[in-house]
């Protein structure tokens, strides 16, 4: 996510240069034919127009459905932090007898690898998805993860071995450590940690980081309709193709110094359209880990800096800043 008060012109040019650069090579082409031929190559605009309207309705459209995705994932996960810190809260003040600090760490370090493991998971790559983009362009920092063993690395420092070891085979290791989690609070409920009502409060926290999981992996793993973004893209290259034509029914009247506007006005108006398209385009993946997404990575950071804290302890790691104005 990119959390400077606005990006630069050149940075959004050289995002999506290429379409200004090839619209405005493909306007001189025509007009430069129409100029060696004598007259101009053109469809009435009017009808144009009115195709021009209707994409960019259409990019409207879309655009808004992106940003949805975009914006729900990101309530999904201030509904983790508000959770979190719930659940951070009651293990505090629910857990009382027999070594119940290290009770409490555990519980409060599992969840922190829960939220390792889910936020591995959401940034795996998924064929829909701009992999392309994920480690590397001019603007963008290297914020993607993902990979066994990058998740078993970090999960050492929260969980026992056994435990590490259980999740080797699972096919989601964030639900098995939820499941874990549960059972580990009724083997506490049993010991006489805390009573049935505080029990009982414990597993409604644990239902709703499944629901929030459930949210995040719907997001993740159904794309945004193949068929709405596959219009999208086809409409605007129809319509950028008859640009430079309609131009010159424009520029027909004037004399022949005139049409050397076509290459120009063609380059900008293809731009504009390509860069709503591109826009919308990049909103649709929100957790795949290039320019726009929802920066987990910095929010699972401030959570697990609040739990730490919670615990008393001093040593805590510092907030995730933002690299070049990217926060990951």
């Amino acid at each position: 996510m990119y959390i400077r008060k606005t990006y630069g012109f050149w940075m959004t040019f050289n995002w999506s240069k290429w379409p200004f650069i090839l619209g405005t090579l493909y306007g001189a082409l025509i007009s430069g034919i129409s100029y060696l031929l004598g007259t101009a190559l053109y469809i009435p605009w009017g009808p144009l127009g009115v195709v021009g309207i209707a994409v960019a309705f259409y990019l409207g459209f879309k655009n808004n459905s992106s940003y949805d995705r975009t914006w729900e994932a990101r309530k999904i996960w201030g509904s983790i932090v508000n959770n979190s810190r719930s659940f951070g809260a009651a293990v505090m003040a629910f857990v009382h007898g027999n070594e119940a600090g290290a009770v409490r760490q555990e519980l409060l370090y599992r969840h922190l690898a829960w939220l390792t493991a889910l936020r591995h998971q959401l940034r795996t790559s998924r064929p829909w998805e701009h992999t392309e983009n994920r480690v590397k362009g001019l603007y963008a920092p290297e914020i993607c993860e993902g990979g066994r063993t990058d998740l078993d690395s970090e999960l050492k420092a929260l969980i026992g071995p056994a435990e590490l070891a259980g999740l080797q085979g699972a096919a989601n290791s964030a639900t098995q450590l939820l499941r874990i989690q549960s059972e580990r609070l009724q083997e506490l409920r049993n010991a006489g940690y805390f009573e049935d009502f505080r029990h009982m409060e414990f597993h409604h926290l644990i239902t709703a980081f499944y629901e929030d999981q459930g949210k995040s992996e719907r997001i993740k793993n159904f794309p945004f309709p193949r068929q709405y973004a596959s219009a999208g893209l086809w409409i605007t290259w129809m319509f950028c193709i008859l640009v430079p034509f309609g131009l010159m029914d424009i520029l027909q009247g004037q004399p022949l110094g005139m049409w050397w506007l076509c290459p120009v006005l063609a380059g900008i108006i293809i731009w504009v359209f390509f860069l709503t398209e591109k826009i919308g385009d990049y909103s649709e993946n929100p957790f795949e880990g290039t320019y726009n997404d929802v920066p987990i990575t910095s929010i699972a950071r401030a959570i697990e800096i609040d739990l730490r804290e919670m615990l008393g302890e001093t040593e805590v790691p510092p907030p995730v800043v933002d690299v070049n104005g990217f926060l990951m």
